[in-house]
C-alpha cells in the first residue's frame, strides 16, 4: 500500500493569492501547497480522497495510471472542484468510475455537478462518468477495505477514512468517541492541523491536532490542510516524537 499526498494545504492553498508574508514568498518547497488530497494504491487498486481544484497539476506531477475509484470527505469547493478532471480516466478506462460519500455530501456533489446526471445536457469534450455511492459505514471495493470515520467540521458531520493500517481525516474540530473506537491500533494518520493560533471554528488548531493525536496513539501522525501561518521548517521542529508536518510529494508505504 502506498500513499500520496497530492496536496497539503487549507483552502486558500499555499501561497495565498495577493499575499506577500514570509511563508507565502517564501522559496522552500515544503512552504508550497496546493489543495488538500491523497491519492492511494493498495491491493492493485488507485484511489482518491477528493478531488480539488488543483487535481490536474497535482495528478501531472504525481501520476496515477489509473482511477479505480473516489472517496469524498464533503462537499465544500477545496475538495470536490477538481471532479470534472477524472474525465481522462473514463476516455482511457471506458467506463464510469465508482465514488463514495456520505448522504449529505452526495446529495450536494449532485447538485454542484447535476450535468453529470442531466441525460438531455451535452457537453463539449464529455461529461464525467461517475457511479455515486452513499455510504453510512464499513464497506468493500473490489477488494479494499474502507471504514469511514464520522467527524465534526463545524456544525457538519463529514467523513475521515480509515484503510487498514491508515487513516485521513482532513477538516476537522472534534472526533466522538464512537469515531476514536475506529481509529483504534492504527499505525500511521493523517489530521486536520491547520495553524498554531488563533482557535478556528471548524479546525483544529496545532495544539488540538497534537493533543487528539496522542489520544489516538497512532505510530505516525502528519498534519494535514495547513494554513500559510505555517512555515514549515520552524513549526516541524516545534512538533513531539511521532508528529510531523506532511508536505505535498510525502509518500508512505505499508
Amino acid at each position: 500500500m502506498r500513499v500520496t499526498f497530492l496536496g497539503t494545504g487549507t483552502s486558500t492553498g499555499v501561497p495565498v493569492v495577493g499575499c506577500r508574508c514570509a511563508v507565502c514568498t517564501s522559496p522552500h518547497p515544503r512552504n508550497q501547497r496546493l489543495r488538500q488530497s491523497v491519492a492511494i494504491e493498495s491491493g492493485g487498486k488507485h484511489f482518491l480522497i477528493d478531488t480539488t481544484p488543483d487535481l490536474r497539476l497535482q495528478l501531472l506531477r504525481h501520476p496515477i495510471p489509473r482511477l479505480d475509484f473516489l472517496l469524498l470527505t464533503h462537499s465544500h469547493s477545496d475538495h470536490i472542484m477538481g471532479l470534472d478532471d477524472i474525465r481522462p480516466f473514463n476516455f482511457r478506462q471506458h467506463e464510469a468510475i465508482h465514488a463514495y460519500a456520505n448522504a449529505n455530501t452526495a446529495k450536494a456533489v449532485r447538485r454542484a455537478f447535476s450535468y453529470i446526471w442531466d441525460d438531455l445536457t451535452q457537453i463539449g469534450g464529455g461529461k464525467p462518468q461517475l457511479e455515486l455511492h452513499e455510504v453510512d459505514g464499513p464497506f468493500t471495493h473490489e477488494g479494499v477495505a474502507i471504514v469511514p470515520i464520522p467527524v465534526t467540521h463545524g456544525d457538519w458531520t463529514i467523513l475521515g477514512f480509515r484503510i487498514g493500517p491508515f487513516a485521513y481525516i482532513t477538516d476537522t474540530n472534534g472526533i466522538p468517541a464512537t469515531s476514536l473506537e475506529l481509529l483504534a491500533g492504527v499505525d500511521t494518520l493523517a489530521l486536520d492541523g491547520l495553524r498554531p493560533a488563533p482557535r478556528h471554528s471548524t479546525h483544529f488548531t496545532i495544539d488540538e491536532a497534537v493533543a487528539t493525536a496522542k489520544i489516538i496513539g497512532a505510530r505516525s501522525t502528519y498534519l494535514i490542510h495547513i494554513a500559510h501561518e505555517v512555515d514549515h521548517e520552524t513549526v516541524d521542529a516545534t512538533l513531539p516524537e511521532g508528529i510531523r508536518l506532511a508536505w505535498d510529494g510525502l509518500q508512505l508505504e505499508f
